[in-house]
């Protein structure tokens, strides 16, 4: 199968080459595509290096499969080009999620909903990914009535400048490029993305819209606060759920326990509990504090953790390559 990485330079671009690597996707003719400025450069992909090309000479190619992590503006642009063509375009952006004809999918939930027609594919929000994960098995046994999110998320999500930044700044290089606003070391920003009319950031908008579609349930009311912290390893969440049914708190852990995907850790007495230490690297989305809020009826607390550049975006778009090629759609 020939394959197009589009944005094979860029920090999601290299994981997907990973991944695809790791999970021995069947590849015969790999296409390396990134800006005009390293067409000619080379990225290296199981030992072996590949010569980047321009948008105009992957599409000549005619690959079967293009995995986009190259931002909302050039998706828009050259996504429709490559499906013209018959490719199937996983697009990491959020340029297609909420497009009413386009489908957003994390494969453990709604996978089934793509069909032959979709070359155009939406991959979720990294935070929204791991949220979901979560939100689906439950929601399915106890109805969720609302749920109120707060994110810790990595410097990673914003990209490679942004970890240079923080970097810099352990190192004390005061003259560092700033990509966010102020100082992200020994700091919080409540701010991940720009600003909306409403005092919401992007970021915010997506959480909050994004879980409804991917899991056909627009019955919940979802509410959301982003914050960027001086981590790498990955995305936190602390999230609080109530439901329209009761609940019995050993039947949640269980639920949870046996869902494909996530991976419990929660014993508090040994302070085992997820943390982007233990998630950067890995697939699985982690969960643990999890417990009864006593403040309302039929309401519970937890904490999710997961690699933002695997299950967030890489892996979840080869996740979706994989299940088109498992039904014959490619």
């Amino acid at each position: 199968m020939k394959v197009a990485v589009v944005g094979a330079t860029g920090m999601v671009g290299q994981i997907m080459l990973k991944v695809l690597s790791e999970r021995k996707f069947p590849i015969s003719e790999l296409i390396p595509v990134a800006s005009e400025k390293s067409v000619g450069k080379a990225v290296t992909y199981e030992g072996a290096a590949y010569p980047i090309v321009s948008m105009k000479d992957a599409i000549e190619k005619r690959p079967q499969l293009a995995l986009f992590s190259a931002g909302g503006e050039t998706s828009l642009q050259w996504a429709p080009q490559f499906a013209e063509h018959g490719t199937f375009v996983v697009d990491n952006s959020s340029a297609w999620r909420m497009d009413p004809s386009k489908k957003l999918v994390v494969p453990e939930i709604n996978a089934q909903v793509l069909q032959s027609e979709d070359k155009i594919i939406a991959n979720p929000n990294c935070s929204t990914i791991q949220l979901v994960m979560v939100l689906h098995p439950l929601n399915q046994v106890y109805n969720i009535k609302r749920v109120v999110v707060s994110t810790y998320q990595s410097v990673t999500g914003t990209g490679k400048a942004a970890v240079d930044q923080l970097n810099s700044e352990i190192a004390g290089d005061a003259s560092a490029q700033k990509v966010y606003p102020y100082e992200i070391f020994k700091n919080a920003l409540p701010q991940c993305d720009v600003f909306d009319e409403m005092d919401y950031t992007k970021e915010e908008l997506k959480l909050m819209r994004e879980p409804k579609k991917i899991m056909g349930d627009n019955t919940f009311s979802l509410t959301a606060t982003a914050v960027r912290v001086p981590v790498q390893g990955g995305h936190s969440e602390s999230v609080n759920i109530e439901f329209e049914n009761e609940f019995d708190l050993k039947d949640v852990v269980d639920l949870l326990r046996n869902t494909p995907g996530v991976e419990v850790m929660d014993d508090v007495k040994n302070k085992i509990y997820p943390m982007p230490l233990y998630s950067e690297g890995k697939d699985e989305v982690f969960v643990g504090r999890i417990r009864r809020d006593p403040s309302q009826p039929n309401t519970l607390n937890l904490w999710i953790v997961a690699d933002n550049l695997r299950k967030g975006a890489a892996t979840n778009a080869v996740q979706i390559a994989e299940y088109l090629l498992s039904k014959n759609l490619i």
